[in-house]
């Protein structure tokens, strides 16, 4: 007779769930999608699950689940191109709309709403690492090394631990992730908006706001940072420089005239906002979803994300505005 006294479904349950916020937040690091994420930690708790009766707390619950997690996402991974931002296939290029192309063959690096993956026990990790500029250049390394890198310098599990789950030795921990050091401060990582907004922040995002409805050049050339960047996945078109954001959007973007935006709470550790163009047929369509990073008291990059289908539901921002 076994002397193991069986977890109530309910207790089980309950213990597993406590830990979906940050394994969400780990597979988003690991995969660059929201949805993927979900899906890993779903199927992740299935595993766990289905194998809780063979655990009998051999390891701590939450290191178990981290196994099983990283062998998700590393199934996932297997033989799939990495996520991209359209800075990461070429230069800054002329802003017209000859320039403006989408490519198929490309996955993009999707924004995942800070409340998804908000954890109160994970107080010590800085939210410059779910910065869609840090996903990015996680996307960069071999699936093991990403593991690695997000395990050690993120999480701040010890070599031995990592050692452990990835059933390695601690010598290629070290080695992995001094290679994904290396692969990480050759990326360019962009200015990123502060942990916690200030007043001046807020304030900020405010005056943004109304220029940006108002369509007032010289209201959003005192916002915009000279060295400002944007760029509008799916297509592979990206600006740099304030004077280049501005000829866009009074040139071929000039049907964002008149657009209605709303909050969107936070993306990625950044301000988000739900942008609505005029519909021909009255009222306000969805556009983009915004995320914006600030910089020196202004606006130092645009990432217009437009695949609202799935994205405005995600943050949710309704299907459309009335007049």
């Amino acid at each position: 007779m076994s002397c193991v006294t069986a977890t109530p479904a309910s207790d089980l349950e309950s213990r597993l769930e406590q830990h979906r916020s940050e394994l969400t937040a780990y597979s988003y690091r690991m995969l660059g999608s929201p949805f993927e994420a979900e899906d890993a930690v779903q199927e992740t708790m299935i595993r766990a699950w289905r194998a809780y009766d063979r655990f009998e707390g051999r390891a701590a619950l939450r290191s178990w689940l981290y196994r099983i997690a990283t062998n998700v996402c590393l199934d996932m991974l297997n033989g799939r191109e990495r996520r991209a931002r359209p800075m990461d296939l070429g230069p800054a290029r002329e802003p017209i709309e000859a320039n403006l192309n989408t490519l198929p063959e490309v996955t993009w690096l999707q924004p995942v709403p800070d409340a998804m993956v908000a954890d109160p026990a994970e107080v010590a990790v800085e939210r410059d690492t779910i910065k869609l500029a840090f996903v990015a250049a996680l996307q960069h390394l071999p699936p093991r090394q990403r593991a690695v890198l997000i395990l050690r310098e993120v999480l701040r599990w010890q070599a031995s631990e990592v050692a452990e789950l990835l059933e390695t030795t601690v010598a290629s921990v070290n080695s992995a992730l001094q290679r994904a050091r290396e692969t990480i401060s050759a990326s360019e990582m962009t200015a990123s908006s502060p942990a916690e907004l200030s007043d001046e922040d807020r304030a900020l995002l405010e005056r943004y706001v109304e220029a940006f409805q108002q369509y007032d050049v010289e209201a959003l050339t005192a916002l915009i940072q000279e060295d400002a960047t944007q760029s509008m996945p799916p297509f592979d078109l990206w600006l740099h420089g304030r004077d280049d954001i501005l000829t866009w959007w009074f040139g071929p973007g000039i049907g964002c005239r008149g657009s209605r935006v709303l909050p969107a709470g936070s993306a990625n550790g950044s301000p988000a906002f739900g942008q609505y163009k005029p519909s021909p047929d009255g009222g306000y369509e969805p556009w983009a979803l915004q995320v914006l990073e600030l910089a020196d008291g202004g606006i130092g990059e645009f990432t217009f994300f437009l695949d609202t289908d799935t994205l405005f539901p995600l943050f949710g921002l309704p299907a459309r505005l009335d007049a």
